[in-house]
């Protein structure tokens, strides 16, 4: 076993092998076939090449080395043609800062039953006088640079849960193509993750309308990981079980505090209300994986911290009335 799988149990060395043609024996041979290809992007900034940065892009692209130089080009790719998104790509710039303190993402410290990392939107929850979308985004992405430094997430990928309880049409009104793509660019198209899927809670119509807009820009494989489940708990239980969520989702878990994984960036000295000075977190040069993050956490309540979805909002459907959670039916 190399030294890039260290610390990996058993189970998941025979995962990456199946699901994503991971082979120890021929590990370093595949990551220096990718960097060999950097030669033929010169008009791309290759900030980083070492084995644990390559290996991810590796990873997200099931060892097809070809579809992995091409994600890590358009990982570089994206940061160049959006220079202000990453200028100050750090907890504390003020932007990134409001929107983390706000709950966007929020991140669940205990992983689902398949190992996935649990993200959380609660899509009401965005003062647009407070947060622009661009922030969230960056806010979002930051986030991710963090939990993929763990190699075990590498493999077993993430799950998005978007609710968009009391979300307004004014609200969704902001959301428009050209913001829409540059999430999708930087989320589907140049980042390194694995998403297992991304699921719909309490959408209104206009959030269907919202789907027409930004499906041409979805690669099929991610259409088919975004759910529309409604207000039906049973079909999103049935990907997600219920032990791994809060009670927003009908969850067993108490009720999710926006301020969780905002305090983790930021330190024990993080305060919802006021400045904070403390040195952050460099997306680029990780020192702390985000398990160590995670334990910092401090319990203390957040004011602005509050979900906007009361528990047990979302309803059981009686067996049989909608059962069928094939993904977006209605709209394919």
């Amino acid at each position: 076993m190399t030294h890039l799988q260290a610390g990996f149990s058993p189970e998941t060395i025979e995962k990456a092998r199946l699901e994503l043609n991971e082979n120890p024996d021929v590990l370093h041979q595949d990551i220096q076939q990718v960097r060999d290809m950097i030669i033929t992007r010169p008009d791309i900034g290759f900030l980083r090449t070492d084995d644990a940065f390559i290996l991810r892009f590796l990873r997200a692209r099931k060892f097809h080395q070809a579809d992995a130089f091409r994600l890590l080009a358009q990982y570089f790719q994206y940061r160049q043609l959006n220079l202000d998104m990453f200028k100050n790509f750090k907890a504390d710039d003020p932007g990134i800062k409001r929107a983390l303190i706000d709950g966007f993402p929020g991140v669940l410290e205990n992983r689902d039953h398949y190992g996935r990392k649990i993200l959380l939107l609660f899509a009401a929850n965005w003062d647009q006088s407070r947060n622009s979308f661009t922030d969230i985004l960056r806010a979002i992405l930051l986030s991710l640079e963090v939990l993929i430094e763990d190699p075990e997430l590498q493999i077993n990928g993430f799950i998005l849960i978007i609710d968009w309880s009391n979300f307004s049409f004014k609200q969704a009104s902001k959301l428009t193509p050209s913001i829409l793509k540059l999430a999708i660019e930087g989320l589907q198209d140049s980042f390194p993750a694995r998403f297992g899927g991304v699921h719909f809670v309490n959408q209104p119509w206009y959030i269907h309308a919202l789907y027409t807009l930004i499906k041409p820009f979805l690669k099929d494989k991610t259409r088919k990981r975004i759910f529309l489940h409604g207000n039906n708990l049973n079909s999103l239980h049935q990907l997600i079980h219920p032990e791994f969520l809060p009670s927003e989702f009908g969850g067993t878990l108490p009720p999710y505090d926006m301020g969780t994984w905002a305090r983790s960036l930021l330190g024990p000295d993080y305060n919802d209300e006021n400045d904070y000075t403390h040195t952050s977190y460099n997306a680029m040069h990780v020192k702390h994986t985000s398990s160590n993050l995670e334990r910092e956490c401090s319990p203390k309540p957040m004011k602005r911290s509050q979900s906007v979805v009361e528990a047990g909002t979302l309803k059981h459907e009686d067996k049989g009335e909608n059962e069928n959670t094939q993904p977006l039916l209605a709209l394919d």
